[in-house]
């Protein structure tokens, strides 16, 4: 087993780490509208102004950021894109790239950049906040400087020690598309039940190297903006019925679906219910097992009402999490790939997002 390793910064003789922060808005740059009461985002300007330590930090940094930035809730596949194109256009100029981002979705926004920037050989650590930078009291100044700390983190071999998207919140750095938000209030929002951590951050950054991803040997860096918005997600419940379920699964243009069974991906064994998923897959619709569960996977054999799912042509997520399963299908659907290969290509990992055994 590897040993962990602690951050350090470049030697005194290396060049300044150039840091690109991307801001798009969240709790991190808000300010309190006076009118209102209410959070609304601010500008990157007066979240610098607040965080005046950084600049002992001694790295090169400069910004870009969405205009007008937004709060997460109102993200989206397009803008998914405009943050991707951000990394992917100053990619070579930049050593490491720290994206902020508002909580609600940043691990949806997490997982679609896994997928969206291939074979990234860089740092493209998000992260944000609970409480406004500015407050009295608040999480925000040490999770900005935390990941700006990552970003710059280097091997003993000068290579980046991270080469993934990555959330760094609280106490710990996950990997992006395994990753859940977890709590409204706890400053430790993120959890990935799935995956270890990446690194734990108390009085050093304890990077664990065994775990971090590498790049596949002899392959590009190569952005792909493209993201399909025909998929969705149908949540299994005790009573579910045919009238509430049937609409979601026939819905014109929908492509892809995630549907989130019971335990170990499990569902009804009711007639109505085969019959209608099994012709949902024979529409060319892809179907794709999720459990609800925050911790394991499905496995489709373990029980007879799984074991149905997949003889009606149902993929198995294994141990998906939602927010990586619907950003994985539709940057599958974005490729222009037909329901076959989309199906064949969830059950194989792309950016370390699933455990196959």
């Amino acid at each position: 087993m590897t040993a962990n390793t602690t951050a350090s910064t470049a030697a005194p003789s290396a060049p300044a780490p150039r840091i690109l922060i991307v801001y798009t808005g969240g709790t991190i740059g808000m300010t309190e509208d006076l009118a209102t009461g209410a959070l609304v985002p601010f500008s990157f300007d007066h979240l610098m102004k607040n965080v005046p330590k950084i600049g002992r930090l001694g790295y090169e940094l400069d910004h870009v950021e969405l205009d007008p930035p937004i709060d997460s809730s109102n993200m989206s596949p397009a803008v998914w894109a405009q943050v991707a194109k951000m990394i992917a256009d100053a990619y070579d100029d930049f050593d490491g790239f720290v994206v902020l981002h508002g909580t609600d979705t940043m691990a949806y926004t997490a997982s679609a950049l896994s997928f969206m920037l291939p074979n990234v050989a860089k740092p493209v650590i998000l992260t944000g906040s609970q409480l406004p930078i500015g407050e009295i009291r608040e999480d925000g100044t040490e999770n900005l400087i935390t990941a700006l700390q990552i970003a710059a983190a280097r091997t003993a071999d000068g290579a980046p020690m991270v080469q993934e998207v990555a959330i760094s919140f609280g106490r710990h750095l996950w990997r992006g598309n395994r990753s859940t938000k977890v709590s409204s209030t706890n400053f430790g929002a993120f959890r990935s039940f799935n995956y270890p951590p990446l690194a734990n951050m108390d009085l050093h950054i304890d990077f664990h190297e065994r775990l971090l991803l590498r790049p596949a040997p002899g392959k590009a860096f190569a952005p792909a903006y493209a993201m399909e918005g025909a998929v969705a997600v149908a949540f299994l419940y005790p009573g579910v019925t045919e009238a509430v379920l049937r609409p979601q699964l026939e819905a014109p243009g929908v492509k892809g679906l995630v549907l989130r069974t019971f335990g170990a991906g499990n569902a009804p064994t009711e007639q109505w219910f085969t019959d209608l998923v099994a012709e949902t897959v024979k529409a060319g619709k892809v179907v794709v097992n999720v459990t609800q569960c925050p911790a394991g996977g499905v496995e489709e054999k373990r029980y007879a009402t799984g074991d149905a799912l997949a003889r009606a042509g149902v993929v198995s997520g294994l141990d998906l999490t939602c927010e990586a399963a619907l950003a994985k299908l539709m940057h599958l659907f974005g490729r222009g790939l037909p329901a076959a290969e989309v199906s064949a290509a969830m059950r194989t990992p792309l950016a370390g997002e699933m455990t196959v055994l």
